[in-house]
């Protein structure tokens, strides 16, 4: 097989309007990077007014990178840290109570190394409720992380994560359950 180069850098993925808020977004990132920490509600108004959809008390950190905030939903009380890119060519979800630690990749695009273009593969990937992406982690396209699932620092999860596992390595294998437990009602 040979590389059809010529194909693959002339392909347009995205749409004409696409393209346009990707610019938009673009111009609009430092008034989301340049905010304090505590103005979680300012960068999430900036996410839906580009067309995220965010539940309730949610909390991104200014130094998250969003590639395409229209391709994001998060739950609610979910947390993206610190230097987390969430690398969403497809759509991406992150769960109720979910939280991504920082420096966390969330994959949700790559390529079909097995055409000669190399077309864009807009997959995304979804993590569940109360699920724990630790730090430095690396979340694969299509990839689903499961409920209460967590995926341990530095893993790579390119396969999906069963509910309640604790995976660790590369690539990410089980090397625990995570015990289901029930809050407290006051």
């Amino acid at each position: 097989m040979t590389l059809d180069i010529a194909t693959a850098r002339s392909a347009r993925p995205y749409s004409r309007r696409e393209y346009v808020g990707r610019v938009l977004w673009a111009l609009a990132t430092p008034l989301f990077r340049c905010s304090p920490r505590p103005l979680f509600g300012w960068r999430n108004l900036l996410l839906r007014l580009f067309g995220a959809k965010l539940g309730r008390g949610v909390h991104v950190d200014p130094g998250a990178r969003i590639e395409i905030p229209w391709n994001l939903e998060l739950g609610d009380h979910a947390a993206i840290g610190a230097g987390v890119w969430v690398y969403n060519l497809g759509p991406i979800r992150v769960g109720a109570r979910a939280t991504v630690s920082h420096r966390a990749h969330l994959c949700g695009g790559s390529h079909d190394y097995t055409d000669p273009a190399l077309p864009l593969l807009r997959t995304g990937l979804a993590i569940g409720d109360d699920a724990w992406v630790c730090a430095d982690a690396f979340v694969g396209p299509g990839v689903t992380v499961g409920e209460g699932a967590v995926v341990g620092a530095a893993a790579v999860a390119m396969r999906d994560v069963e509910p309640w596992a604790v995976v660790a390595g590369n690539p990410a294998r089980v090397v625990k359950r995570r015990a289901l437990r029930q809050a407290q009602s006051p």
